[in-house]
């Protein structure tokens, strides 16, 4: 019943089935470990772990963008963990601490999606750098919004690249969109003016075609009234130029909902207060009692905190990264001699 309640609860999304399945294979992968705390149990935690967003860590890049629900999740994920990289930047941008190149972007990805594919930072990493030095160096706001984009509307973007390619060689707009616009009406592109391609494609006909896709694809799209809004003040507009404007943002940073707004970036009380809880736990801090009768604070004496377990690590893990655990004393011990 309780396994049911939760498919209940993501019966509205579209993308039920995916979770579904996935449960059921890490089921039957863990079949043994499952066995000795029930099937009830297994489903109760995963699908909590799907609703807190959890449920992506240390998972396969092909799972980690199967749903926009996993891809939000990522993405929140990331700046929780990663944050510190850049909150400090102001104070210390003068001599480049906390700025990172797009290699070590991706190193930071790969420790949350060990498969997390490198094309993608580096289309990332475009946005922000406007060419193919993948060496400059990049504040965490800057790259974690162009990310944003990037990894979120990905397939958008894709067809984003081939509409303006088609559009700068100057082919009818309704040649590049399919299906064609529910209008019916052809629209005659203006001659070639011989336009340098740094000058872009003119942003009324731009957004014309993106208006079309976005009413067809089936992926994830950005809101194309607030896309319309965005080009309404400019005439003609670049590709990257575009890929910029919408991670900058606001208003879709919001519709999307995975991460804060700028001013917002670096805060995250809740975080920082489950953090500072399990610093106390691990380090076994000493504990402030009740004062005694001499005025002095009374202190617990330190005690051997026991190991806590990660709630991040995913059951499909546990029992090969225990198997390296086990074999990792002997290692340990040798060096400390």
């Amino acid at each position: 019943l309780i396994s049911v309640s939760y498919c209940l609860l993501f019966a509205a999304q579209r993308h039920v089935l995916t979770y579904m399945e996935d449960a059921v294979s890490q089921l039957l992968e863990n079949r043994e470990d499952i066995s000795q705390y029930g099937i009830a149990r297994f489903f109760t935690e995963y699908f909590n772990s799907v609703r807190q967003g959890t449920h992506i860590l240390f998972r396969e890049f092909s799972f980690v963008q199967a749903t926009p629900h996993n891809r939000a999740s990522f993405l929140r994920t990331f700046w929780r963990c990663f944050r510190t990289v850049g909150k400090n930047g102001g104070k210390y941008f003068s001599i480049n601490c906390y700025l990172l190149t797009a290699q070590e972007y991706h190193c930071l990805l790969q420790l949350l999606c060990p498969d997390f594919p490198m094309e993608l930072t580096q289309k990332a990493a475009r946005i922000v750098l406007m060419d193919d030095a993948m060496d400059c160096l990049m504040s965490f706001s800057d790259f974690l919004f162009a990310f944003q984009i990037q990894f979120y509307y990905s397939e958008f973007l894709e067809s984003v690249a081939a509409i303006y390619q088609d559009l700068l060689a100057g082919k009818n707009p309704n040649t590049v969109i399919v299906p064609t616009s529910s209008s019916g009406q052809h629209r005659q592109r203006q001659p070639p003016n011989d336009c340098s391609p740094l000058d872009g494609v003119e942003a009324s006909l731009f957004y014309h075609c993106l208006e079309s896709l976005c009413d067809r694809s089936k992926y994830s799209c950005p809101p194309s009234a607030l896309v319309k809004e965005m080009l309404s003040s400019a005439q003609r507009l670049t590709f990257y130029g575009f890929l910029m404007a919408l991670a900058k943002d606001q208003g879709i940073n919001r519709a999307l909902g995975a991460l804060p707004d700028k001013g917002d970036l670096f805060l995250d009380p809740v975080m920082d207060q489950e953090l500072e809880k399990l610093v106390a736990q691990v380090s076994g801090l000493s504990v402030s009692g009740p004062s005694s009768s001499s005025g002095d604070t009374a202190t617990l004496p330190l005690r051997n905190s026991p190991r806590i377990n990660s709630p991040w690590k995913p059951l499909h893990h546990r029992r090969k990264m225990d198997a390296e655990s086990e074999g990792s004393n002997e290692e340990t011990d040798s060096s400390e001699n």
